[in-house]
């Protein structure tokens, strides 16, 4: 379907949210709203958590899932559905089918996280693993609709998606009726063009602020060109945003709608994710960490009471212990050094020793002894520190330089 043809078929209107809010009920939770004090006083006015990390199946995706799948004809229904995902979208559709007794197959990529993997299996759902990136996951599920009639339910790109997630704008209005400003990650767009259809037809004064990936962000050029353009090798630890091409029906909304979309770095992901986890007591994947890593980055530039989506919590923890120590590194908690010694007894005890001084907490010690580039009696080791900021990284390096250590770049 070409652009000019969806936009003109699929406008979704307030009426299509309200009447999905209905079916809904019962089926998806009202999640909370939650208070972040720290970002307040960064932003100089209160911001708010709308935490869809704490939804079934551990992101919003539920929501529109169920009212896609509620909405098909009984023979649809008992043809089956089909869905291709790495995790979030597979689990919304996975368990919306179960709840309406509709049979789910799932493809999801050989490499996706085996939590996942398991979760979506369990809400009921046939996981079939295909190809290594969710662009031939998503062509091996198409191919299945048209070989078995299962219908196809796309992430983001059909009205009936968009409506659901646009329930989300409605509880925000519910919960904070002096919202200024809304920030919501956005990957294909269904949820941001969902909560703006919602929110700009009952309070158009309220700004709607989009976030993406620096390395995976295909709506700034499409907005440019008028039309929805894809970027190559989309890149980013937000497996949630990581789009290359913006669907059809979301990106006519979001052009209308959404007053600003902004990308963040992989800095910023990570150090937002560590906020979540330390201040806010959230655990939230750095997809649903976006819109708090834009407030981070510019937190003069968003008119208060705010209001961050935090879509999705569904995080791996082998990515978790990674984007932790990524972001504890981007605030300079987390300090890598290697240097060069005397290779003695005891040589390694001071310099543990020399750290101590200084209260450097070591997380680990690597220690090479025979290497071609050292000589006889030289040994080399690197240390991953623990430290209390950028001061404190200094601290460390001039502590080591004035013992007479050599610090190798």
């Amino acid at each position: 379907m070409s652009y000019s043809t969806a936009e003109s078929l699929a406008r979704v209107t307030l009426d299509d949210v309200r009447g999905a809010q209905k079916m809904l009920t019962g089926v998806a939770r009202v999640t909370a709203m939650e208070g972040s004090r720290h970002l307040s006083q960064l932003v100089g006015a209160p911001v708010h958590f709308k935490c869809e990390n704490l939804q079934r199946t551990g992101s919003f995706k539920l929501r529109g899932a169920y009212v896609r799948i509620a909405g098909l004809l009984p023979e649809e229904r008992a043809a089956g559905v089909v869905a291709a995902s790495a995790g979030n979208h597979a689990q919304g559709v996975a368990l919306a089918s179960a709840l309406l007794g509709v049979h789910a197959t799932v493809f999801m990529p050989k490499g996706a996280p085996l939590p996942k993997i398991s979760a979506t299996r369990e809400y009921g759902a046939d996981v079939r693993l295909h190809g290594m990136v969710v662009d031939e996951t998503l062509a091996a599920a198409q191919e299945y609709a048209a070989r078995t009639g299962a219908v196809f339910i796309h992430p983001f790109d059909h009205h009936d998606i968009i409506a659901g997630q646009g329930t989300v704008g409605l509880e925000i209005l519910e919960q904070c009726p002096e919202v200024r400003t809304i920030v919501v990650g956005i990957g294909g767009g269904g949820l941001a063009a969902g909560i703006a259809t919602a929110v700009k037809a009952l309070r158009p004064d309220v700004r709607i602020v989009g976030v993406q990936a620096e390395g995976a962000a295909a709506y700034p050029p499409s907005l440019a060109a008028g039309r929805p353009v894809a970027i190559e090798n989309p890149a980013t630890m937000a497996d949630g945003i990581k789009v290359g091409l913006p669907g059809d029906v979301p990106f006519g909304i979001i052009r209308e709608l959404v007053d600003e979309v902004r990308t963040v770095s992989e800095d910023a992901l990570s150090t937002a994710l560590l906020l979540c986890l330390e201040r806010a007591k959230l655990v939230v994947e750095p997809a649903g960490a976006s819109p708090v890593a834009a407030l981070l980055s510019e937190p003069g530039a968003f008119e208060g009471p705010v209001v961050a989506v935090l879509s999705g919590g569904n995080v791996d923890p082998v990515l978790m212990e990674r984007v932790l120590r990524h972001g504890m590194a981007a605030q300079g908690r987390y300090l890598a050094v290697r240097l060069r010694l005397t290779d003695r007894p005891g040589a390694l005890a001071t310099l543990l020793g020399v750290l101590s001084h200084v209260d450097a907490n070591v997380l680990d010690v690597g220690h090479v002894r025979t290497d071609p580039r050292l000589g006889l009696t030289e040994a080399e080791v690197e240390l991953h520190l623990e430290t209390k900021g950028p001061e404190h990284c200094a601290e460390v390096g001039r502590a080591l330089r004035e013992a007479g250590y050599t610090v190798m770049d």
